[in-house]
């Protein structure tokens, strides 16, 4: 017997969406596979809190399974069966009052009849959407790139898993989810094939900070460099460029560099911009005679100021 989904995900039948995102985003990192690599009970839990996650975020999916149990995918046959069995006239000329017909004491029994047990033609359905996590470092999400990804099919006796290959575009966001057609679950009678979800998951980066397609970074610049001007070398996501420093920069100052941001998603050539600010960093551990040459300056300056 499959489980009951609420149960999986350990939320009650009045939980809201929020409620639902929040404890499987808790539970798939509790239990992934990649955290419980020889745990066969995590791998199977995991594959649980999938289904279950795929059928409660979805609204019209989450009433059919609350009305329906684990035959939800069938929840309109079902209606429509009860329609026409309803109306059929019974023996003595009236309408049974008995949704299945004289034939059929359960909906067990209304269900073989979809799919060539009993009197009824068989109805083609379309397979169920899966939806998963893939996690990624912000520089992978800064390079289109191929990457297997293994996806969980059902629960319970009859898991199982697959493997697809997909293209991942340079640029994909956190949170961001894509569709890709035809690789969710497979239909029953001929049925079209369900879709499945990603949801990418990028972590942020140690030096970088995104905000859409641009990127920022903080860059610590020596007081002599800051008073002279010069040239320094920066680290952008796609190699080293050298860059001109003013004369007398202030800390804090910001300058762009144009097109040295983040890959614009499905635009290929497409670049933010990289916002550099200084840091001007305060010599220490001066020597006598560089504390004699900064009293000599300030003496410069004041008297240049009285």
């Amino acid at each position: 017997m499959a489980s009951d989904h609420y149960s999986v995900l350990g939320i009650p039948r009045t939980a809201k969406a929020d409620d639902i995102k929040k404890a499987y985003r808790k539970l798939a990192r509790k239990h992934h596979p990649d955290l419980n690599p020889n745990s066969a009970d995590a791998k199977k839990k995991f594959q649980e809190i999938n289904e279950a996650n795929e059928v409660l975020s979805d609204p019209v999916h989450r009433k059919k399974y609350d009305a329906y149990g684990e035959q939800w995918k069938h929840a309109a046959q079902y209606d429509q069966a009860g329609k026409e069995q309803g109306s059929r006239p019974s023996d003595g000329g009236g309408f049974s009052g008995d949704p299945f017909g004289s034939g059929a004491s359960n909906e067990e029994e209304l269900f073989g009849s979809f799919f060539g047990g009993g009197r009824g033609r068989q109805v083609k359905f379309r397979g169920q959407d899966y939806q998963t996590e893939l996690h990624l470092d912000t520089d992978a999400a800064y390079r289109t790139h191929k990457q297997t990804l293994t996806v969980n099919t059902g629960s319970g006796a009859g898991a199982s898993s697959k493997q697809i290959r997909i293209t991942i575009p340079a640029g994909v966001e956190n949170e961001q989810s894509i569709r890709v057609g035809g690789q969710g679950g497979a239909g029953v009678n001929g049925g079209p094939s369900g879709d499945l979800y990603i949801t990418f998951m990028v972590a942020p980066h140690p030096r970088f900070k995104r905000v859409g397609k641009d990127l920022f970074f903080t860059q610590d610049l020596d007081l002599p460099t800051a008073m002279l001007g010069g040239e320094i070398t920066v680290e952008t996501m796609n190699g080293k460029v050298k860059l001109k420093v003013a004369p007398e920069t202030q800390n804090g100052t910001k300058v762009k560099l144009k097109g040295k941001g983040f890959p614009v998603y499905k635009q290929e050539g497409q670049f933010g911009d990289l916002f550099v600010t200084y840091n001007v960093k305060l010599p220490t551990g001066l020597s006598e005679r560089e504390h004699e040459l900064f009293r000599e300056l300030a003496a410069i300056r004041n008297t240049a100021s009285a």
